[in-house]
């Protein structure tokens, strides 16, 4: 990839599991050289945390470990710390998600890295973030799911709430806000000389993105509570079962999206009558609404609703599961299942790389590697430490 937009990009990533390490993987799609530092005999959790595979890690790691190398060096030991100060000197990011205040105890706290890289950009992820009364406490993505609001929202009304999809979310989008931050942290620097932190809490890439609820409830004092499928404010913007069982998504997200749909159940009548014609006569009207719509699509088998929708143009789609994404010819006509050959496993298919870009699209060079199996060449090439000493370091279990 001489061409890759990052290539120039060095990353050490001794963070775990997912929301700091997917930075990593969205920068190395483009080129970024990511170095994985883990620790010695038991590496990265996430190894473990999936379906596990004949090779000793999971279907997760091989998919989100992609594109890296992979060395052992245990930095709770003056020798790791001292190779990972030196690695530090040449590399560009690093990406972290200890509890605040833990590399510090190493004396590996950006300040003193910053010491020997003064334009070192560190993307530090936490469940809350490096400062506040919470700054200390632990939490995962599901943490982060309640904390932001989410899990409050998702799910029927007056039902257990459920998880939004993923138990992973909130790992996956601060990882996406974390490339973002560094590669804005990386033009900063670029052009000033001067790295930075770049500080996300789970909990925010999360409550960031649920659209108008904060300032809803600072205006009007609205506290949105579950609502199913359905959407606040737009009508009829739901899930529906069709007769032959299957389920659709229609989106009335405006009138004339409400007019097209109207013109698919062959009732254009509906969007001149004044009990549904605006936006919020037909919120106003929630249920009386969304039951016009459910008893239209429940009369209809799945080809039929689809095929009258896309007549009108209608926005709609069945809900797919993984199964029919993998028939879907939309899907592999953009690519979006890719094919690696994995070296200790076979055959993987993985979700190809975003964002598509023309001239320097990404590359997936390999799956996630086996533990320390770069350590040599890395520590060797990289830091020219001989064989001798690297010997003495794996005898230490410093390596």
């Amino acid at each position: 990839m001489s061409d890759a937009p990052l290539k120039d990009i060095r990353v050490l990533d001794i963070a775990t599991f997912i929301a700091a390490p997917f930075c990593g993987t969205v920068l190395s799609d483009f080129g970024a050289e990511v170095i994985k530092i883990e620790q010695p005999g038991e590496g990265d959790s996430l190894r473990r945390f999936g379906t596990m595979t004949e090779c000793g890690d999971t279907l997760v790691w091989l998919s989100e470990a992609r594109n890296r190398q992979s060395v052992t060096l245990d930095l709770r030991t003056t020798e790791g710390a001292d190779l990972f100060r030196r690695l530090v000197a040449v590399s560009d990011v690093v990406l972290e998600n200890f509890r605040p205040g833990t590399l510090e105890k190493w004396g590996l706290g950006y300040d003193e890295l910053a010491r020997i890289n003064p334009k070192l950009v560190m993307l530090r992820v936490s469940a809350y973030g490096q400062t506040g009364p919470m700054r200390e406490k632990p939490g995962f993505a599901r943490i982060a799911h309640a904390f932001s609001g989410l899990a409050y929202l998702s799910g029927e009304p007056g039902r257990t709430p459920v998880v939004p999809g993923s138990t992973s979310l909130a790992d996956y989008m601060s990882g996406l806000y974390g490339a973002v931050g560094v590669l804005i942290a990386l033009r900063h620097a670029e052009k000033t000389g001067e790295g930075q932190v770049v500080d996300i809490g789970l909990y925010e890439s999360i409550f960031r993105i649920l659209d108008e609820i904060a300032p809803a409830y600072a205006k009007f004092g609205y506290e949105r509570e579950r609502m199913g499928p359905d959407t606040v404010n737009v009508v009829p913007h739901s899930h529906y079962e069709t007769r032959d069982g299957a389920w659709v998504a229609l989106a009335c997200s405006n009138d004339r999206m409400w007019e097209r749909l109207t013109t698919a159940m062959g009732r254009p009548d509906l969007a001149q009558d004044e009990r549904y014609a605006r936006p919020k006569a037909r919120a106003d009207r929630r249920a009386e609404v969304n039951g016009i719509v459910a008893t239209w699509v429940g009369s209809l088998p799945l080809t039929e609703v689809l095929a009258a929708c896309e007549r009108a143009e209608a926005p709609c789609s069945k809900l797919l599961s993984i199964a029919d994404i993998f028939r879907d010819p939309q899907y592999a006509a953009r690519g979006n299942l890719e094919t690696v050959e994995d070296p200790r496993v076979g055959a993987l298919v993985l979700p190809a790389a975003l964002p598509r870009l023309s001239r320097t699209p990404a590359a997936l060079r390999s799956t996630g590697p086996a533990l320390g199996s770069d350590s040599r060449a890395v520590l060797g090439d990289l830091l020219g430490v001989d064989g001798e000493t690297l010997d003495a370091l794996a005898a230490k279990k410093v390596i």
